[in-house]
């Protein structure tokens, strides 16, 4: 199973679960998908979804995944890297109305450049990313909320 995650942004990602539904229709996806579409208003016709899911449910749904497909928000993807998944990124776009800047295309490409996740911008590099996955190896993950909380122990130590 394929799990697509659009977070639970106030916008909608109709963008996405459109290429999905077409990527099955085009037989390109084979697998079973879920989505968490979350405000989209694009009803998928050929996979199952739901608005949102529970914390667990979402976890859940990570875990029986063989990949995961995700918005750039920085909370899904690192969810779906501590559970060892391959992930291919779409980051929102502004001019679809699917958010209200381009910012998720830099939180892409961080990961991009470290090798931990494969991005799409398109429909033809969302493709493309699906039959490369397969033969992809990933870098590993590894956390570093250690640094992360030193240097915000470090800022408020010094701005207090």
């Amino acid at each position: 199973m394929i799990f697509v995650s659009l977070g639970s942004q106030k916008f909608q990602f109709n963008r996405l679960l459109y290429f999905i539904d077409s990527l099955i229709e085009e037989g390109v996806i084979k697998e079973d998908v879920f989505a968490q579409i979350g405000n989209s208003d694009y009803k998928p016709n050929l996979f199952k979804y739901d608005d949102f899911l529970s914390r667990n449910d979402y976890i859940d749904k990570i875990k029986q995944s063989s990949y995961v497909i995700t918005h750039s928000g920085t909370g899904a993807i690192v969810t779906a890297l501590k559970k060892e998944k391959k992930i291919i990124v779409i980051p929102r776009l502004s001019e679809f109305g699917e958010h209200v800047d381009n910012h998720q295309i830099e939180i892409a490409n961080i990961f991009y450049q470290t090798n931990l996740v494969l991005v799409a911008q398109d429909y033809d590099s969302l493709k493309k990313s699906i039959m490369k996955k397969d033969t992809w190896t990933p870098a590993i993950f590894s956390g570093n909320n250690d640094s992360y909380l030193n240097f915000l122990t470090e800022y408020i130590e010094n701005e207090g």
